[in-house]
């Protein structure tokens, strides 16, 4: 069962909920914007059903509603910027940013963050690059709900990475992936509508394979991508290891299993190496390397001859990435959001408290 409503209805909530919580008009919107971007695309696990978690962890002080976002160290192309426990959706466009800055002067930027939390799907920073005639790179770390190949420890979070890359006349190349066979937030979709989870997906605590979606609560754990060596998950361990590093350590940062979670009713780990959750952000102009309008034309012709390809037979057209939710974005903004019945009860319990109208 679901309820739709209209992208500004749920943008407009979403800002007077950030706004409720003490963050200023420009925080508010941004955030809103970040997050309504989840929803629009069609990751629906990231999107207002997550607006109730920020809420809680500013309830538990771990997010603060007024940061003095930074930059504490930088080069002509670099720099490392200091989030303030500020609340991601707010911290990381602030970092893209800045890289994005330093590419119109220095070809390329690259920015490292520090002390920050949740920042939404990465699609929507790595993407705030192509309006510069720019290919934009967004990752970030995790809480450790990830056990490496062999393990049966939660080491990794999801760790997600995007790329965007612009266009001529063709849509617009974007791949936003986690590391892990599925993202967290599937699982918790698949919680909501009472349905097992795929094989592969994840493993209970004692290491062995299970389609239970709730076993996250049990003490299971995610797999990396590709699910086992045999299917290739030491290089989706690899790919989860690298976002941790570039993320976490490179910023200074937390990483492994010492990132914060994101459920507020979680204790933090001990001993905590760093600040909060890390980010890392790119920026490349294209004009760097060559002409963008050359690298425009060959982009298309890039996208025309991978939607010709040959397919298997019974099988869809090959699509580009960035198609799905293009497409998804687009019936959305015309049609409505749907949410399922326990996030709209999620917001309106948000409404009742903070006396908002959803």
């Amino acid at each position: 069962m679901s309820k739709t409503f209209t992208y500004r209805q749920l943008l407009n909530f979403s800002k007077n909920i950030f706004l409720s919580i003490g963050c200023n008009s420009t925080d508010a919107e941004t955030a809103a914007n970040a997050l309504l971007s989840a929803d629009l695309r069609g990751v629906d696990s990231h999107g207002v059903a997550r607006l109730s978690g920020y809420t809680r962890l500013w309830d538990a002080g771990r997010v603060n509603a007024k940061p003095s976002i930074k930059i504490v160290h930088e080069t002509a192309s670099t720099a490392v910027v200091d989030g303030d426990s500020g609340l991601g959706l707010v911290v990381a466009p602030y970092a893209m940013q800045v890289a994005i800055g330093k590419a119109k002067n220095a070809g390329t930027g690259w920015v490292s963050v520090k002390n920050s939390n949740h920042f939404g799907i990465a699609g929507y920073h790595a993407m705030m690059a192509l309006q510069h005639d720019m290919i934009g790179i967004a990752m970030t770390n995790a809480s450790a709900l990830v056990a490496p190949t062999f393990s049966a420890e939660r080491m990794l979070g999801t760790n997600p990475i995007a790329v965007a890359i612009p266009a001529g006349n063709e849509p617009v190349f974007v791949a936003d992936f986690a590391t892990t066979t599925a993202a967290n937030g599937k699982l918790e979709i698949l919680q909501r509508k009472n349905l097992a989870a795929p094989q592969g997906w994840i493993q209970d605590k004692d290491g062995q394979p299970s389609t239970d979606a709730g076993e996250i609560k049990k003490g299971g754990m995610l797999l990396p991508l590709g699910g086992d060596k045999e299917h290739g998950s030491h290089k989706g361990y690899a790919l989860g290891a690298i976002v941790d590093i570039f993320s976490g350590i490179l910023s200074g940062a937390n990483y492994g299993p010492w990132v914060p979670p994101f459920p507020a009713y979680i204790p933090m780990p001990q001993d905590m190496p760093g600040q909060g959750i890390g980010h890392f952000f790119g920026a490349m102009r294209i004009d760097a390397f060559r002409t963008a309008d050359e690298f425009k034309t060959d982009m298309d012709k890039w996208v025309q001859r991978f939607r010709k390809s040959k397919t298997i037979p019974g099988q869809q057209k090959v699509i580009i990435p960035g198609d799905p939710e293009r497409e998804i974005e687009i019936e959305r903004m015309k049609n409505g959001i749907p949410l399922l019945q326990p996030v709209v009860d999620d917001l309106q319990s948000l409404a009742k408290r903070f006396d908002v109208e959803l």
